[in-house]
């Protein structure tokens, strides 16, 4: 089956390190509008390399949505069940955002500049006429706007040594989701101690496009000792890490207590919040699926285009896998997905239907053991 090319245009905004991310890359996707690689040399030796050098990952698609003005803490807080009150300039916090049914917008950090002033670094959904709505809607004086800038992100166990060659301050000062604003090359910088890799790592968010090349040549120059490479988001890592990915582990069809997000808030936030009612009755009434991680051995199994079916033995319960790969150092496919809260129990056994066949698998722990060796 021949794969289809990316047909590229206007409609398709532009990343300011395209012309150095795209060269070299095998595969591409499209995210938040922007061309994002999605491997390199393959999808498993780019995982070994991140696991055990540093990469260069073009993230301009991770748009920001910026909200300033006075109420901008008011809104930030309205958008999420997470409460944002003690939130200080300097400091991410993951964010899932819910609509007035609970269902998951969209899982953002969020990055506080200033008392008034928001940054949401988004996943796939489009989220910023979504939040001029509610701003609008419902009286909030401030402003929604996209900023025009852009993430690099710097993943891998040699990450922090790379990023201490290129800024003066001390990169150990620099704690897990905080960031600070310095310089590289010349180029003003916000530097987050955050990513989407399971190795540790920084990004890079750029506020002038037009630096966006010597930006990366900067990086490149002083990495080659390291091995550092072009890379990307690796869906072997993201799987491992036990990271879930909007719009494929989770939608809007989801809420943040059946999809495990409920970990990065607490019921009865003082701050009131779209969804508050919705996402009380859920939790009351507890949620009839869970997201579990799977381990199935065996051949590999492809990730898939939209969900297989799970089954348990005589239960006439069903489930589905939204993520699957295989893992090349644990030997077995692991993935995530939805099954029935009463089916959930780390070691038990389900049934997985593949376009080809069937297969057998386990729930797994946060480790990828199953509880049944």
């Amino acid at each position: 089956m021949n794969t289809p090319v990316l047909s590229l245009s206007r409609r398709l905004r532009k990343s300011p390190f395209e012309a150095r991310s795209h060269a070299g890359a095998a595969t591409a996707s499209v995210y938040n509008h922007v061309v994002l690689p999605t491997a390199y040399a393959s999808l498993e030796e780019d995982y070994w390399h991140l696991r055990e050098h540093v990469q260069i990952w073009d993230v301009a698609c991770q748009i920001q949505v910026e909200i300033t003005g006075p109420d901008a803490l008011k809104l930030a807080e309205y958008l999420t069940p997470r409460d944002l009150s003690n939130i200080v300039p300097g400091q991410c916090m993951y964010v899932p955002l819910i609509d007035e049914r609970a269902g998951i917008i969209n899982d953002p950090i969020i990055l506080c500049l200033a008392p008034n002033r928001f940054w949401l670094s988004i996943s796939d959904s489009d989220v910023l006429l979504w939040v001029k709505g509610l701003a609008v809607g419902a009286g909030f004086d401030v402003e929604v706007s996209d900023p025009d800038v852009f993430p690099l992100s710097l993943q891998g166990p040699k990450s922090e040594t790379l990023l201490s060659r290129l800024i003066e301050e001390p990169v150990e000062d620099i704690r897990f989701f905080r960031f600070i604003e310095t310089q590289i090359a010349g180029i003003p910088l916000v530097v987050a101690r955050t990513g989407w890799s399971g190795q540790g790592g920084f990004e890079l968010y750029l506020s002038d496009p037009s630096e966006g090349e010597r930006l990366w040549d900067a990086v490149v120059a002083v990495g080659a000792d390291l091995n550092l490479r072009p890379g990307c988001p690796n869906l072997i890592d993201r799987i491992e890490t036990g990271l879930l990915s909007h719009g494929n582990d989770m939608t809007l069809h989801n809420n943040p207590i059946e999809s495990g997000l409920d970990r990065f808030f607490k019921m009865g936030k003082a701050a009131d919040y779209l969804g508050r009612d919705a996402l009380e009755r859920i939790a009351d009434a507890g949620c009839p699926q869970k997201m579990v991680r799977l381990v199935v051995p065996g051949d590999p199994v492809r990730n898939p285009r939209e969900t297989y079916l799970i089954s348990f033995a005589g239960s006439g319960l069903d489930g589905c896998v939204t993520s699957i790969t295989y893992s090349p150092r644990l030997k077995c496919n692991v993935g995530m997905g939805y099954v029935p809260s009463d089916h959930a129990e780390i070691g038990t056994e389900l049934t997985i239907t593949l376009p080809d066949g069937v297969v057998t698998g386990r729930i797994a722990d946060k480790d990828w053991r199953t509880g049944k060796n």
